[in-house]
């Protein structure tokens, strides 16, 4: 079983910056695709963006593509959610997940583990 770890989130305004961490330790990380997903209050766990085991392939919801972007470091077991241009729409939990096959999927249902979420809070 792999344990994730969200780090990373805040209370910051519109058109700023934050970058989310998620890093893992047991199984081989490695080797699965990661994504992010979020939560916000009243509202269903929604996908927001994936990355494959080797970072080469990636994949966002369309009310991020452009503003946010993915990437990995496995070296450090780390996955990366830079988040640029926020918006108050953007505030939510994010939690990172894991499945422990490929590939990356948009549904949090094929999601095997999860962190335990941070809180991004963007003020207008």
């Amino acid at each position: 079983q792999v344990q994730l770890v969200e780090s990373g989130g805040g209370l910051v305004q519109a058109g700023d910056s934050l970058r989310l961490s998620c890093t893992a330790s047991g199984r081989t990380f490695s080797w699965y695709p990661v994504a992010w997903f979020r939560q916000a209050p009243g509202k269903e766990r929604e996908f927001v963006a994936a990355v494959s085991w080797n970072g080469g392939n990636t994949d966002y919801a369309d009310s991020v593509k452009g503003r946010f972007i993915i990437s990995r470091d496995n070296a450090k077991t780390t996955v990366y959610l830079q988040m640029n241009s926020l918006k108050p729409e953007d505030t939510a939990v994010y939690y990172c997940a894991t499945r422990y096959v490929s590939p990356a999927t948009m549904s949090a249902a094929d999601y095997t583990s999860w962190g335990q979420g941070t809180q991004v809070t963007v003020s207008s």
